[in-house]
Formats: C-alpha cells, structure tokens, sequence
C-alpha cells in the first residue's frame, strides 16, 4: 500500500523553501528503511512534519517486521567481515565519514532545524559533534589498548584483550536526531560492530539523510552496505532491536519510562544496555557568584532547544541574600529572547517539537499552578501556525511534586536557598542524576561540590551552564538518567568484550595461589 501511495507522489516536487534537500538525497517520497544497501519501505506511511507551522515537509514508508528482519540478519552476517578489519582501517572509513558530513555541512543543519525545530545554529553545531565525534574516533581506532598483567607463575603471561561485540543497536530520540548516533555509532565502528539505527519516528528524514551519506562511503570502500542499516520505524521497531539476540548491546536515549521497559527486555535475554534517560538539571548560583556569568549561563540552559535537551536547566537554586537580583536581571534577559521561525537570524527559541508537546506545556503549566507556583513571566502557549510556547519562569517550592518531574519545554524553576549544604540537598532530591553546575568563587565550594558528598550526578559542571557538554568526556547521568556513558573518555569500552588470557610459554604447570594437585 505504501507503494502505491508512493507512485501517487511521484510527479510531485518540494516547494521552493525545501529545496535545498534534494542536495542531501531526501525527496518528496522516500523509502524509511536501509536493507542489506537497498531502500525498502512496506510499513506505514508517515509525514515528517515541520514544528514551525505543523505543515507536512515530505513523506516516508516506515518499515515493517519483515524489513527489519531483513535488515538485522544483513547487518549480523556484515558484522563477520567487518570485525576482521584491521581497526585503524575502520577509523580510516570513520574519517571518510565524516569528510562526508563536513562537504554536506550546512544542509544537514537546516534539515535538522526544520525537521526538528531547534535553532539554526544549533541544528548546524549538533552536526558539527557528529564530524567531532568522528574525529575522535579515528584517534581511537589506533588506542584500543589492553593491559599486560604479571603473573604469579613462572612462564606465563597474562593480558587483556579486547574484541568486537558484533551488531550494536542505537535507538535515537527527536531532540539529538543525529548527535547521539555520532555518540554512539563513531565509537561502535571503530571497535568493529556493525550498527543497526532506529531514528526518532518523528524525525525520518535526518535519518534518511545520514544514512545515505554513510551507505555512500562503504560503497566507495567496497564494503557491505549492511555494515550501517537504519530503519525509521515505532515502537515495534523499537521493541524488535530490544528483544533480538544477535545484538548484545543496545543504546537507548529517551524518557526513564521506556527506557526502564526497554533496559528489562534487554536484560533478560542477558543482553547489555546504555541507557541515556531524563534529566531534571539544577544550576545552583552562590551568593559569591559572578551574577553577570550566572544570568547568561541560565538563559542558554533554560531556552536553549527551546527546553528540550535532556541537560536543559529546569532548577535554578539561588542564594537568598542575591535571589531577588539573580531574578530581576534574569527576568530582564528573557525580554530579549526572541521567538519565532528557527530558520530565520536572531531566533532564539523555536517551536516545541509536536503539537503534543505543546498540549504538555499547557498541562504542566496548570499542574505548576496548583501546586502553588507563580508564574513570573511566560507561562502560555503562543496562538499561530506552529508550536510555540512562551519561555517561562516558575517561583515554586521545591518540594512540590512537580518539581521532581520533567517537563520537556522552556520552563525554569526558581527555588531560594539558605547555604551550601541545602543545596546540594535540593539538586539530589529529585529522581534523576543527569546534569548539574555550580557558579561560585570558593575553591573549597567547588572541591566539595565535585567530591563524594557533592552533586550526584554524572555531569558536574563548575561556572557553565548544565548543557553544552563537550564530547571529550563520557556523557551520562545516574539514578533515573540510567546509568550509561557515551562519547568520550573511555565509553568505548563498552562497545566490546573483555578477555582475560593467561598465556603458559612454559613446560611446567604451577597453579595460582600455590595450590598443588596431584603429581
């Protein structure tokens, strides 16, 4: 049926705004699954719908059971070749890969902010950490290091090796549609799996475009296509990846809900799960902070995605004796902040993602109100095409049940506080332990803050905002957030096995531990 729907389209083309796309292979029509180096699609048909005025930008056939099971068997036999590469000849590929995205630059940017609905420059910088990613990676590919380890017995020689898993799944969220791949399938590449990606259902064609430049590349190489499938698809999609044996590690970026669904599917197959889940990130400002610092920090955090980034800053804990001259002047930054189409110079917030996402600004706004929150400036939903919403900032206690919620858009909570200790007490009182920072002048502040009886969190920051991580570090939280760690530092070591072998050059057989059996 999706074919013939398809035939429908054919003879249409894109108004004169997208245009640009055909540059990066997306179509009016377009197939939503890369099967063993073919286009498939038998699923359902989907519009990628752009946010800024929920009118459709171009249609695609997701992909069915049977497509998928296609796919993962092409891309489990395409991990046999693949693994047996030299790994600095997989980096070698990586770097091609992102040369690709490099000469593709600005139209995948645009794509992402019209699909997603972020701001340009943002959409441009999330493509940017895909090409960084990369770069890191091609690095790696010749530091995939195992340790050598002295044994107690005489003659023998004992080390680590470190070998492929096989197939990695990478199931991506709307608000990073193409970052958290980079995350992900750089890393996974080099240490020789192959990846099956299944994008954001509500972000196809950045799938679609990143996959194509990728197939590009191994088919220059003569590799096998399937070394990168990617399928755009639901929850069946989803749940298919999370229930299949023949991929040991699965990676999963979404709400704490499913994750937790999809972490118990894994593991009970005994599979492995890197879980990247929701973030309810607090900013706390000192009374000896540079306010100035702390303002234009909180403003990035706060509006920045228009509130949908995982590390966004919903908590802004603020010293009593400065509170009242933190808010004045934040209260002053958001009259600046202008909203509107996020393709056009000067935006700096763009619409919310869905039309269900906006519909949730509104419930949590009345959720704040009857829980005793004052609105101190937004706090509505902008009447026009698209899904915009107010930037908006809550003076709530924070012992509200809210609070310890996350409300995915650009709403900040203010909540006062009397020292260090309360603090630090409020930002680990909440569910999640993704994101948190600190603006103080006091060396032994920021000492305790990072040590054990500090923040919780997997990323704790000191004078900058909650998000913007860099990729050099592993990026993750804890509680809540699940646990895992991707992109830098030694994540990799995740996207392999781990042998311990002892090796006896000898002719005798001494035992460990002096034990001795027999003659």
């Amino acid at each position: 049926m999706g074919g013939i729907y398809l035939e429908r389209l054919a003879d249409m083309g894109f108004a004169k705004e997208y245009e640009f796309l055909t540059e990066i292979g997306i179509e009016p029509r377009n197939s939503g699954s890369f099967v063993n180096g073919a286009w498939k699609g038998s699923g359902s048909v989907v519009s990628s719908v752009n946010p800024a005025n929920n009118k459709t930008i171009a249609e695609v056939v997701e992909a069915s059971s049977q497509d998928y099971e296609e796919g993962i068997q092409a891309c489990y036999e395409a991990s046999k070749i693949w693994m047996q590469l030299p790994a600095p000849k997989r980096g070698e590929i990586v770097r091609q890969i992102g040369d690709a995205l490099r000469a593709k630059l600005q139209y995948l940017g645009r794509l992402l902010s019209l699909e997603m609905g972020k701001i340009l420059p943002e959409g441009i910088g999330e493509v940017q950490e895909v090409i960084d990613m990369c770069d890191f990676a091609v690095g790696l590919s010749r530091q995939l290091n195992g340790s050598v380890i002295p044994s107690e017995r005489p003659n023998h020689m004992m080390l680590e090796m470190w070998n492929p898993l096989g197939v990695v799944g990478v199931i991506t969220a709307f608000n990073f549609p193409c970052a958290v791949l980079g995350w992900n399938a750089c890393i996974a590449l080099v240490c020789g799996n192959t990846v099956v990606w299944k994008g954001a259902p509500t972000t196809p064609l950045i799938t679609i475009a990143m996959t194509k430049l990728v197939a590009e590349v191994l088919e220059k190489n003569n590799l096998p296509a399937a070394i990168f499938t990617s399928f755009c698809g639901g929850a069946e999609i989803g749940q298919a990846i999370a229930k299949d044996t023949r991929i040991p590690l699965v990676s999963f970026t979404g709400s704490s809900k499913v994750g937790l669904m999809v972490q118990q599917t894994v593991s009970q197959r005994f599979g492995k799960c890197l879980l990247e889940l929701s973030g309810n990130n607090a900013l706390i400002v000192m009374d000896d902070a540079d306010i100035q610092l702390a303002v234009r920090s909180v403003l990035f955090a706060a509006v920045g995605t228009a509130g949908q980034r995982c590390t966004t800053c919903r908590r802004l804990l603020v010293h009593e004796k400065i509170y009242d001259s933190v808010v004045d002047k934040l209260l002053e930054a958001y009259k600046q902040v202008k909203v509107g189409d996020p393709l056009e110079n000067g935006t700096l917030l763009g619409p919310l993602h869905t039309k269900a996402s906006r519909e949730n600004f509104e419930k949590g706004i009345k959720v704040i109100k009857s829980q005793g929150g004052k609105i101190l400036t937004g706090g509505s939903v902008i009447e026009s095409e698209g899904n915009f919403v107010q930037p908006t900032i809550v003076e709530i206690s924070p012992n509200a049940d809210v609070v310890k919620e996350e409300l995915f858009g650009p709403v900040l909570y203010v909540l006062k506080f009397k020292d260090f200790q309360e603090a630090v007490e409020i930002n680990n009182s909440v569910p999640q332990g993704l994101s948190s920072s600190i603006f103080t002048r006091s060396h032994e502040l920021i000492f305790k803050w990072i040590g054990p009886r500090g923040s919780d969190c997997g990323i704790v920051n000191v004078n900058i905002p909650t998000n913007g991580a860099e990729i050099g570090g592993a990026f993750g939280g804890e509680k809540g957030t699940g646990g895992g760690r991707e992109a830098g530092s030694d994540s990799w070591k995740q996207y392999m096995r781990r042998s311990t072998c002892t090796i006896n050059y000898g002719s005798e057989l001494p035992l460990a531990q002096g034990i001795s059996f027999g003659s």
